[in-house]
């Protein structure tokens, strides 16, 4: 790696980043054929293709092994040179992480200003359904997740934070109209449910283990947001799973009821970082262990 040429690598990033050529060249001040030019002698220096020229681009696997030893080296030089108090007019390093909409919408942001608080830090924040973040860390794409994964992407440390608990909730009207009468077993699947986005399961969790071998039905809202997920399921749209801390909030305003008290899913959550010795990353990655355990259920109750 040490034979890359750095330019190459960083134009390389910027392109993962920015999605095309095109904007990579505004990014970087310079024509897209200066940028395909770049990247193109990078593939012949490692005799590799390295991206898929797709919109956004996509890269392979030998891109993602490049682009993880480009950004481990960036991050390495920022936190040199501010040891250093060097370059300080090149602005705030970004720090790329990987995250889960409720992880986002609850307790996540509060970790991240405690650490901006103290350093010249920025972040880059991509979010994803957390079943999925460690694909973002394989594609070096992010630096550090929050996931449900405890088996650690290769190059990364993981530590556990805690449980994010889910529960079925649903309006007071809704519930009265299309929930009672029956068990909830029977008519759940037959009830209108809002859904996060296609990658979203709890649903489905949740009615599997309440009525095994039923899914929700056809009437399906998929609202991708966290708030406005909730805001729908209070708008009587339909009835959904919603984390602990926005559930006590509906329940205390009297805007949401449980379907089935004593009944929830447990996502046990992940941090997963690259193996760096990275001052920056470790601060986030304290910040996010103590936010985590402010926030979220020890991993092990129930």
């Amino acid at each position: 790696m040490r034979d890359l040429p750095l330019d190459q690598v960083r134009t390389l990033l910027t392109v993962v980043d920015e999605g095309t050529f095109e904007a990579a060249a505004g990014a970087l001040r310079v024509t897209p054929s200066a940028v395909s030019q770049r990247v193109k002698a990078l593939e012949q220096r490692t005799g590799r293709v390295l991206l898929l020229r797709t919109k956004p681009v996509r890269l392979t696997e030998s891109g993602e092994i490049v682009v993880r030893f480009g950004r481990q080296l960036a991050r390495l030089e920022a936190d040199a040179g501010a040891e250093l108090g060097l370059d300080a007019s090149a602005g705030p390093a970004t720090l790329p992480i990987a995250v889960n909409a409720d992880s986002l919408a609850t307790w996540f942001l509060p970790a991240l200003a405690e650490v901006a608080a103290d350093r010249d830090i920025c972040f880059d924040l991509h979010r994803d359904d957390q079943d999925h973040t460690t694909r973002l860390l394989r594609e070096g794409r992010v630096m550090a997740a929050v996931t449900s994964s405890p088996e650690p992407v290769q190059g990364c440390s993981v530590r556990a934070l805690g449980t994010m608990r889910y529960r079925a909730m649903a309006a007071p009207d809704f519930a009265a109209r299309r929930l009672s009468g029956a068990p909830l077993r029977d008519l759940l699947a037959g009830a209108p449910v809002v859904v996060f986005d296609r990658k979203d399961d709890l649903q489905g969790r949740f009615l599997r283990d309440l009525a095994p071998g039923r899914t929700p039905g056809p009437a399906r809202h998929y609202v991708p947001s966290s708030e406005a997920f909730v805001e729908a399921v209070a708008a009587g749209l339909g009835w959904g799973m919603i984390p602990d801390p926005q559930a006590a909030s509906g329940l205390a305003a009297g805007a949401l009821v449980d379907l089935a008290e004593g009944r929830r899913v447990d996502v046990p959550l992940y941090w997963q970082q690259w193996k760096l010795d990275s001052p920056a990353l470790a601060a986030v990655a304290g910040s996010v262990a103590r936010a985590a355990a402010r926030a979220l259920k020890a991993p092990d109750r129930r």
